[in-house]
């Protein structure tokens, strides 16, 4: 294209740390522009927010409604939106965007509940539009060479998969002790669903393995916890699943983890090798072996594949860390290609494109319902949603 994008964004006004995220994400690669938005549920922190963040006062809205209908008027309209509101207004804002004819990138978990999330794909399957939905995790360049490694039969038969969340910084709140760490929004089952835990990080753990290595879960057994008093919300949650095709896992989440801060990690185990990668050390990805030394792949390196270096995924040369922004940018990168493809009337590459879109949603927010529904049921093993 000849020009940026024009990016708009409903929510992440003035303090919201995810709203900031999403735009220097977005900013990184010099390729969009912010240009419009309605960063507040309140129209003068709206107006106070796109002051801060330079854009035309007359596109600084009052209502994500009004930003619908008079971006959909302008000549020089957004190209896309990005979704950064609470839980339980995604589906509005997003369905509202789609059927204005807009293109959606949307934060995690991508609706309040399962129900919602399949008809969402069926609205975005109806239309001709790009949906992106920011999993971050899949764009850091190591992940991308983990799936590529599985892809190519590397590991040969998937027999287990470990992925797990542990954070500890709300574990003060469980003696009474800390500062109410949880957000009270993330604990109030109207805004955030059905699950605080499982839908705020353990979806995360969920989508990494989908992402790695294309398993479905085919059923699960989970047992979810509220340790901080009052909650109404899982801070906890163990899961065994079974996967279509014999693997065997654990997916565990926790936000009461004392000690821990954002320890994202997977082991994936196959017949030939297995792998491992951990979120902060994001540089590195670990391959093991029954009968050979193990071998430690680092991003940035000619050995590296083009699944993780190309397409613009890897940013530094060896030596030169990149971590959390570049993996969000990453997001927007490749949705970004496919925005401008779209508008250009391109076709698409072979392959497509790589970032999570809405069938990923779906299974998201099949993993939570049925997290919830087994710990809560006495049935020892629960058949997964359909995804």
């Amino acid at each position: 294209m000849n020009r940026k994008l024009r990016m708009g964004m409903v929510g992440g006004g003035r303090g919201a740390f995810i709203g900031q995220v999403h735009r220097m994400a977005a900013n990184l690669d010099g390729k969009i522009d912010l240009v419009a938005g309605c960063f507040s549920s309140t129209p003068e922190k709206s107006k106070l927010s796109g002051e801060d963040f330079f854009v035309d006062p007359d596109r600084a809205y009052g209502s994500y409604q009004e930003m619908a209908e008079k971006e959909a008027a302008r000549e020089d309209k957004i190209d896309f939106v990005s979704i950064v509101v609470q839980n339980f207004l995604h589906f509005d804002v997003a369905k509202t965007f789609l059927e204005a004819g807009f293109n959606v990138i949307c934060d995690k978990p991508m609706t309040l509940t399962y129900e919602e999330a399949v008809e969402l794909r069926e609205i975005v399957n109806k239309g001709d539009l790009v949906f992106a939905l920011t999993h971050n995790y899949t764009g850091y360049p190591m992940v991308k060479e983990a799936r590529n490694m599985v892809q190519k039969g590397d590991l040969g038969r998937i027999l287990k998969i470990i992925a797990e969340y542990p954070q500890g910084y709300a574990v003060g709140d469980v003696e009474g002790e800390g500062q109410g760490k949880i957000n009270n929004w993330r604990s109030d089952p109207k805004i955030a669903g059905i699950s605080n835990c499982m839908g705020d990080i353990g979806t995360h753990a969920h989508n990494l393995i989908r992402y790695i290595t294309g398993l479905e879960i085919e059923e699960i057994c989970s047992d979810l916890t509220a340790f901080i008093p009052g909650r109404e919300l899982d801070d906890d949650g163990n899961n065994l699943v079974r996967f279509e095709g014999g693997a065997k896992g654990i997916i565990h989440a926790s936000q009461i983890s004392n000690g821990d801060e954002n320890a994202l990690n997977i082991r994936v185990y196959g017949t030939k090798a297995s792998l491992e990668w951990h979120q902060e050390d994001p540089n590195e990805l670990i391959v093991k072996y029954a009968n050979a030394p193990r071998k430690i792949y680092r991003r940035g390196n000619d050995y590296i594949s083009e699944a993780a270096s190309g397409n613009g995924f890897t940013r530094t040369p060896f030596a030169h860390p990149e971590g959390f922004i570049e993996a969000f940018a990453n997001i927007y990168l490749a949705a970004g290609q496919a925005i401008a493809d779209k508008i250009e009337g391109n076709p698409a590459p072979e392959g497509g494109y790589d970032f999570p879109g809405v069938d990923d949603g779906v299974a998201g927010l099949a993993f939570i319902k049925a997290a919830v529904e087994s710990s809560q049921s006495d049935q020892k093993w629960i058949k997964f949603p359909e995804v």
